[in-house]
């Protein structure tokens, strides 16, 4: 029981009895107006939403003024797509500081967007499961067909892509000061015995002969198109790649080094610690007749105004000629929750246009990765380089200095015992040799990845 209160009911009238007020007509009026404007309002914040742009945060080494007006064309042709291209700059012409500042975001969970990375590291990454899948935009643009087959297959290191894939840099590019050469009725050498000879008229002259920095990876690049010269492509692959000890002790590995010691007469002296673009301007005012360095510098030079086959040629590095020794720019997209997926594919789907690849390798000195590029736009280098390239494996030799050899701790410890022999001349051939089989054993006792090449 309730007890003895009387619970008196309460009559609600409905409002479809209740009789039609005056304002009725009026209320409802106002009520559809609020009703649309809010509507309104929706349409109106969804079409910002969907009209603002999306932001890409691209890791990324490039500094100098061609990798400046390269990067452009990719910020300019991204805005095209209603994408924005945030920089974070890491400067250093080998990409190490680069990578130590990846490192640490992705292990503090704040990864960028896109990285730029060369050489095939980027399978680690993919290995971790910390990569974009590429293999939608891959199909959809036909890349099977699009792309030179040793770079189709290059970035599916598992059967998926991984990376876009921008252009390919030769390395073994032996440059010329044309008015210095043609000032002394002199040709650019076609193998090391004429360059020495060369070398020497110049420095009679008053002329260094060769433009060198005691930068580590810079004196890499030099070196290993010497043992490119003397061994070939298989005994490169021996060392740089397999890692194999007995190789290190091999004489043709002694007479690399002899001759990188012995080059050091011929160039400025002391040779001083120079940023590449620090080395090529000093080539480009005459400073030397000569420079071995990646055609990243025709790039550099053509920013700078100085005209391929006007101010300067460019040939092989002497002995290598029927060899290309690559470096390949790479974006890789991070998969950081997916929140840019849409805006990673369609950077992805840029990169491989035809007019992209022409414009973009144009300004960055390199050469396509598509099977047929416009040649139209190629100058004698890139056309020369292109020719070598698109010959196949047999031609094509992945770059140590530029990581597309072997990991990066195998990189390091025979960069700096070869950086040492070349500034210490107390230090003997063989006990360079001594050391360096000593390093590789380790390296492949412990080992170390091996899948850096190519055509493993």
């Amino acid at each position: 029981m309730r007890g003895d209160k009387t619970v008196t009911p309460i009559t609600i009238s409905s409002p479809l009895k209740q009789p039609a007020s005056p304002r009725a007509p009026q209320t409802r009026r106002t009520l559809r107006s609020l009703l649309a404007a809010a509507l309104l309002g929706c349409a109106h914040a969804y079409t910002i939403a969907q009209t603002q742009p999306d932001t890409l945060q691209v890791l990324h080494w490039w500094t100098s003024t061609s990798e400046h007006k390269a990067v452009d064309l990719l910020v300019a042709d991204l805005a095209a797509e209603n994408v924005t291209w945030k920089d974070v700059v890491v400067p250093a012409g080998s990409g190490v500081g680069e990578l130590i500042v990846l490192k640490s975001r992705v292990l503090a969970g704040d990864a960028p967007d896109v990285a730029q990375l060369n050489g095939p590291i980027f399978s680690e990454w993919a290995d971790l499961g910390l990569l974009t899948d590429l293999d939608k935009v891959a199909d959809s643009g036909k890349w099977d067909k699009l792309l030179l087959p040793e770079i189709a297959s290059w970035i599916r290191p598992h059967g998926h892509v991984v990376v876009a894939p921008l252009g390919i840099h030769r390395v073994n590019t032996l440059f010329f000061n044309r008015k210095i050469l043609d000032q002394y009725g002199l040709m650019p050498p076609q193998n090391w015995d004429e360059f020495e000879r060369t070398a020497a008229k110049l420095h009679k002259a008053g002329v260094p002969a060769l433009a060198q920095s005691s930068e580590p990876w810079q004196i890499a690049t030099l070196f290993e198109t010497l043992v490119l010269a003397e061994g070939g492509s298989a005994f490169y692959h021996d060392l740089f790649v397999k890692k194999d000890p007995a190789a290190f002790n091999d004489p043709r590995f002694a007479h690399a080094l002899k001759r990188l010691r012995d080059l050091k007469q011929w160039m400025a002296t002391p040779v001083q610690n120079m940023q590449w673009p620090e080395v090529t301007r000093l080539f480009a005012n005459g400073g030397a007749a000569m420079m071995v360095m990646g055609d990243w510098a025709k790039g550099e030079m053509n920013a700078w105004g100085n005209a391929t086959d006007s101010s300067f040629g460019c040939v092989a590095t002497p002995g290598t000629a029927d060899y290309h020794l690559y470096d390949i720019d790479t974006l890789a997209m991070f998969a950081a929750g997916g929140t840019h997926r849409n805006a990673q594919l369609k950077l992805a789907q840029l990169t491989l246009s035809p007019a992209v690849q022409a414009d973009y390798n144009q300004v960055k000195g390199s050469i396509p990765v598509l099977r047929n590029p416009d040649t139209s736009k190629m100058d004698s280098c890139a056309r020369a380089s292109w020719k070598v390239f698109a010959r196949g494996a047999s031609a094509q030799v992945p770059s140590f200095a530029h990581r597309m050899a072997t990991d990066e701790t195998s990189r390091d410890a025979i960069i700096g015992e070869v950086r040492r022999y070349f500034m210490d001349e107390t230090i003997s051939t063989q006990e360079t040799q001594r050391r360096l089989m000593s390093i590789a054993r380790i390296l492949t006792k412990i080992g170390t990845d091996n899948a850096q090449d190519t055509h493993r």
